[in-house]
């Protein structure tokens, strides 16, 4: 059975810096771990395309390949054990990862199939197997760490065994707060979506004008509307309705106004090959009204006024006034999408929320802002909001004060790291392995060559 592969980090950077672009080194198996093998394109491949070159390229070759053979070490172990990752769990994977692409590259679908020479579906047909195979590594990843965790104490141990020149140097941490204002939208505000959407969609049925066209100008969906509307999926990737719509349509045919989560969409159906779709769509999202909005920002201003009086108390205004499902229940904190925490560097704040960032210079720990416009990042709402700085921690070094559950994690990751390692020295011997001459003399973590004759 051939089986070629690369590891976690080798697939990021084949997908994110130009696979398939350049020359091809002439190949040959250089590991084999089971019945899988490893090809030196594999390696070398992956070197070129990382997006920082090393002067090490030997070292960096070396532990790159590594890589490789303990992830097929996982892989072979999972296929004995019968782990089974459903397609379903591969096709949202990719497309999950295909999304992430395109944000890193800054592009639609379209100049991403243009990006890398072939169609979405052709490159999800290309790298289902690694995907597949990518997570049979992670469940038995997973399998053995499942509940590792640490005590203080061996945090403690952890930080204080940290060689003073590895301890990391944070830099600015500040935590906000906010109170959000959405304005509802009214049954008149929807009925001129719908309106709009079926004047729209008679345009183009009744009186021939493009579908593509159409989408360009008015589509309020941002990923599709530059390409005419144009997605290219798989079931299970759009909402419900979204779905249930499309597979009743047949090629070339335009549907009736349906209602998503998302607004108000016509769909037209390009081609269907069982699960796998391309079509055409329009979205019109009811915007509120001026009154409506009106009407919010009197009542955060009532808000604000109540504040700076100190009449309530900052948690009393978040229950009282936000209708912000995200943060209502939180006292209104507001999360990092980037790294989960409750904290935000400038430069997260720079990408993510430019609003805050503008305003960070000005604010000290509990000040607020009056209320301004704003639109979220998720959902493209448009609301009014007050914003409160809740922390501000200066640049330092870790610490266990101020950066616990940085530290924390970390002590938890090695002891992870710690039980693979084990695991790995255990299978070494259980399955057969080769490693070509021209890595044998490379330092590795684990005795490879001794473990099974070669």
């Amino acid at each position: 059975m051939r089986i070629v592969h690369i590891s976690t980090l080798a697939f990021l950077c084949f997908f994110s810096f130009g696979w398939g672009q350049g020359s091809l080194t002439l190949d040959k198996i250089v590991a084999q771990v089971g019945d899988d093998i490893i090809l030196y394109s594999d390696v070398i491949n992956t070197v070129k395309s990382m997006p920082s070159p090393v002067e090490d390229s030997r070292g960096q070759s070396c532990n790159l390949l590594e890589g490789m053979m303990i992830d097929r070490l996982m892989v072979n172990q999972a296929k004995l054990d019968s782990v089974i990752i459903a397609d379903e769990q591969v096709d949202a994977e990719m497309e999950n990862r295909i999304r992430l692409m395109q944000q890193q590259l800054a592009t639609g679908r379209q100049t991403f199939e243009e990006y890398y020479g072939m169609t979405i579906n052709a490159f999800k047909d290309k790298f289902r197997e690694l995907v597949r195979e990518r997570m049979l590594a992670d469940e038995i990843r997973n399998s053995l760490t499942m509940g590792v965790s640490v005590t203080p104490k061996e945090v403690t141990e952890f930080y204080q065994n940290l060689p003073a020149d590895s301890i990391p140097y944070m830099n600015m941490q500040l935590g906000f707060q906010q109170i959000v204002i959405y304005p509802e939208i009214s049954k008149e505000d929807k009925k001129l979506a719908i309106d709009k959407l079926t004047g729209i969609r008679s345009d183009i049925v009744d009186r021939g004008k493009s579908f593509e066209s159409m989408a360009r100008i008015h589509s309020m969906d941002p990923g599709s509307a530059p390409m005419g509307g144009k997605i290219v999926g798989r079931k299970g990737m759009m909402v419900s309705e979204f779905e249930a719509t499309l597979f009743k349509l047949k090629p070339g045919e335009v549907s009736s106004v349906i209602e998503t989560e998302f607004g108000y969409h016509i769909i037209k159906l390009i081609s269907r090959v069982g699960e796998e779709f391309t079509c055409l769509h329009i979205l019109i999202r009811p915007e509120f009204s001026t009154k409506s909005m009106n009407l919010v920002s009197q009542r955060l201003d009532s808000c604000y006024t109540l504040l700076k009086q100190n009449k309530i108390t900052w948690d009393q205004a978040v229950l009282r006034y936000s209708n912000d499902e995200r943060t209502k229940q939180n006292q209104g904190m507001l999360t990092n999408p980037r790294s989960g925490a409750q904290t935000w560097d400038m430069q997260d704040l720079n990408d993510i929320d430019q609003q805050i960032y503008l305003l960070t210079d000005a604010m000290e720990k509990g000040d607020i802002t009056s209320p301004s416009l704003y639109v979220d990042i998720f959902t493209n709402k448009q609301g009014v909001r007050i914003v409160r700085l809740n922390e501000r921690i200066p640049a330092h070094q870790a610490n266990l004060d101020q950066d616990y559950a940085l530290i924390k994690a970390a002590a938890e990751s090695e002891k992870r790291q710690k039980v693979v390692d084990r695991w790995v020295a255990d299978k070494l011997s259980s399955f057969y392995i080769r490693l070509d001459e021209q890595y044998q003399n490379c330092t590795m973590k684990f005795n490879w060559l001794n473990q099974k004759k070669q």
